[in-house]
């Protein structure tokens, strides 16, 4: 069968009262010193990662996986954030960042302290790392520090397993310099011919095939300890055996870092799916962004390698030990040693749900509101696989950001589809990273007769809806799952997210309409329950701020709780300024990148920002805002950036079930205010510290808090259903 892809609409025209938001401008607005630069931020965050790896209060396997996630976190950076800027550079048409930094100034500082973050993560490894993973018998060698016993298995090793799949490429006249793959490990070798009399540094380059173990085990026998090494160790060790006659001088392993990001037009994309896909092919044909190198290279081999690769010697990192920590992660997953990992945590499966005989006959007596990974995802693969098989549902609907490779939900959806129901997928192609697995699922499901479509033009769908209409006695009813985070069942026990369940009319009417909007012909869509990116989300949380500053100048109560990943905004940021000058209490949780700068006298000494980085990531989006006591409760998909609010499609929800809606005002944001282990709180000056803590006051850690709190959720007794709730 055949894929037919349907081209994105363009969006309709926003009305001016919807898409120009109101701004209260602080007195600081024109001083750029007020806010805190965008990429700056975002080191700070990943620097608050190294600190989980170099905590020993962390089990240590678990403080390995936090190092490798910094070089991951590295590696987008250089691809789409460092990218972006060294275009700007070339472009010499780049404009001031929020802090007032040209293009050229903000890339200086940013490589002066992704150095620093680089030189620091090093020496987590081999000063904290290395010795105390030896002393759990974990052990990783040096090439030139095997045993003789170990160098055999080593040398056999290679001749067995790697010598086979190597293809050495000269670089000389002859030969052109080839194309090289973007993180892809090679390693530069120098050679020359010991028969004449001068030394000739030949070029060679030897890529290493993704199939390749990154880190091999010696000799494994069970009840060894485990001795570890390194592939590139390996392949520089016996580089000699492919290059009989000859005499290697040196070898060095590098990578490099490409940029990245997908360039697509949408309005010349006839075909976004199949443009997407060759976007893909040619990414590794992206521009080098980083060159990472051992250290101890040639200078003469470093500079022409740098002239190879367009890359200036400025751009790349001069490396004491193995390149790309994320091959680390490997070691963690198959070493079984649970003493030195997390205890298990199994999510709890709440018993107010397990009570029904389905999950429609659950969500029809009361609302569910799902605190993940703390409370199983679960409920959520069974709302869509049980709206599959059942015969009194006539359609689903659904959005697909990012998803697991074997995702139940796609089958479902799929399966559904073969059951002769209505069912629809908005996949979103240009999710970042997860394209070519977001255009394989398109076409599965497209084969199965699932209507996909791709969204609006212009505007990526981050939104998480799924949306069930199911005949039940004479009329259709809908049902609808709203959540915080994607639907993968896997990233659901890594990350902590909300999901809400209702049949509320008015809220599931509305995002009945969305899914019009996003897959017909909505133009002007009105939202009065929803709160939906581009429509009516920026205006709608200016005036939520605007009102809280108005009513604590007239001496209401007044105060702000929001947690988000991300704070970048400046209109935003300049009404949270002004509603702290009206008195406003505002504490912000921002997990990553914050461009607010809090405790600054006369700006925004009502403001207290905070960031927690633990076992789980923390990804759910939440806002109170206390409304002159008359609190109102959002959730969604939105941070606070510019994109959330104007080029993406999001949607934060309310909740109005005051037994839900209390959960989150007493529980939910005040305990992760409490944390005093994970969290750090922004200082004035961009830095980041941990909350004092009084002398006497003991650790508290909200995560674990929230693994506690729903193991008691999954024995609380069932108690009656509450009232419908109606807005």
């Amino acid at each position: 069968m055949t894929s037919v892809v349907k081209r994105p609409r363009k969006l309709a025209r926003i009305p001016a009262a919807e898409g120009k938001s109101i701004r209260r401008l602080s007195p600081h607005d024109a001083d750029r010193s007020a806010y805190a630069n965008r990429e700056q931020s975002w080191l700070a965050f990943n620097r608050r990662v190294l600190d989980q790896a170099c905590n020993p209060v962390n089990p240590l396997l678990e403080r390995v996986k936090f190092l490798a996630i910094v070089s991951s976190n590295l590696d987008e950076f250089f691809e789409i954030r460092v990218a972006g800027l060294m275009q700007q550079v070339d472009a010499v048409a780049g404009e001031l960042s929020l802090d007032g930094l040209l293009p050229r100034e903000q890339l200086k500082r940013v490589q002066a302290s992704a150095a620093a973050l680089v030189h620091d993560q090093y020496r987590c490894w081999h000063e904290q790392l290395v010795p105390a993973l030896a002393k759990e018998g974990i052990l990783f060698h040096h090439a030139t520090r095997l045993t003789p016993e170990e160098d055999a298995w080593v040398r056999q090793y290679f001749q067995a397993q790697v010598l086979p799949v190597l293809t050495p490429l000269a670089i000389d006249q002859a030969h052109p310099f080839p194309q090289i793959g973007n993180k892809t490990l090679n390693v530069l070798v120098s050679l020359d011919n010991p028969d004449t009399p001068d030394n000739e540094n030949l070029m060679i380059l030897l890529p290493v095939p993704r199939i390749l173990p990154r880190i091999v085990q010696i000799e494994p026998q069970r009840g060894r300890p485990g001795r570890y090494i390194f592939l590139s160790e390996i392949i520089k060790l016996c580089a000699g055996a492919l290059f009989p006659g000859y005499r290697v001088n040196s070898a060095h392993a590098f990578r490099i870092t490409r940029n990245s990001d997908l360039y697509i037009d949408d309005e010349e994309a006839e075909n976004l799916l199949k443009k997407i896909e060759e976007e893909l092919r040619n990414l590794r044909r992206g521009a080098t962004v980083r060159l990472e190198i051992e250290a101890g290279v040639d200078e003469g081999l470093f500079t022409m390698l740098c002239g190879y690769l367009g890359l200036s010697p400025e751009y790349a990192y001069r490396l004491e030990g193995p390149l790309n920590f994320l091959r680390l992660m490997s070691l963690y997953e198959t070493t079984d040693r649970p003493d030195l990992k997390f205890p298990p945590f199994t999510p709890a499966e709440l018993p107010a749900l397990r009570s029904y005989a389905s999950i429609f006959e659950a969500i029809r007596a009361r609302e569910f509101l799902l605190h993940h990974p703390y409370d199983s995802f679960e409920p959520v693969v069974d709302f869509v696989e049980q709206a599959a098989r059942d015969p009194d549902v006539f359609a689903i609907k659904q959005t697909f950001y990012r998803t697991s490779g074997d995702s139940p939900i796609v089958r479902a959806m799929m399966d559904a589809a073969i059951n002769g129901k209505q069912v629809t997928a908005l996949v979103e192609l240009k999710a970042r990273f997860d394209e070519a697995n977001n255009i394989h699922w398109a076409r599965q499901m497209e084969d199965a007769g699932v209507h996909v479509v791709y969204g609006l033009i212009g505007h990526k769908t981050h939104c998480k809806c799924s949306l069930v209409v199911r005949r039940e006695g004479d009329a259709l009813r809908r049902y609808v799952h709203l959540g915080s985070g994607n639907y993968n069942p896997k990233t659901a026990r890594l990350y902590t997210d909300l999901s809400f369940f209702t049949t509320n009319e008015a809220i599931t009417s509305e995002v009945a309409q969305l899914f019009n909007t996003l897959t017909g012909a909505g133009r002007t869509p009105e939202f009065r329950e929803l709160l939906v990116a581009p429509f009516n989300l920026h205006a709608r949380i200016q005036e939520l701020i605007a009102a809280e500053a108005a009513n604590a100048a007239a001496g209401k109560p007044a105060r702000i709780m929001a947690k988000m990943n991300k704070l970048v905004d400046q209109v935003t940021i300049d009404n949270l300024y002004a509603a702290s000058q009206a008195g406003v209490q505002i504490d912000l949780i921002v997990r990553a990148t914050c461009c607010l700068r809090p405790g600054v006298k006369g700006l925004s000494e009502n403001i207290r920002v905070r960031s927690i980085v633990g076992r789980f990531l923390e990804h759910a989006r939440t806002f109170y805002f206390e409304n002159g006591g008359q609190p109102l409760v959002y959730c969604g998909s939105a941070d606070w950036m510019s994109r959330n609010f104007f080029r993406r499609v999001e949607t934060l929800f309310p909740i109005y079930d005051p037994e839900l809606r209390q959960r989150i005002i007493d529980d939910l944001l005040p305990i992760e205010l409490r944390d005093n282990e994970d969290a750090r709180e922004l200082q004035p000056d961009g830095s980041y510290r941990p909350p004092t803590r009084p002398p006497g006051e003991p650790g508290f850690c909200a995560q674990r808090y929230f693994m506690a709190a729903a193991g008691l959720r999954a024995v609380a007794p069932v108690v009656a259903a509450p009232a419908p709730v109606v807005p």
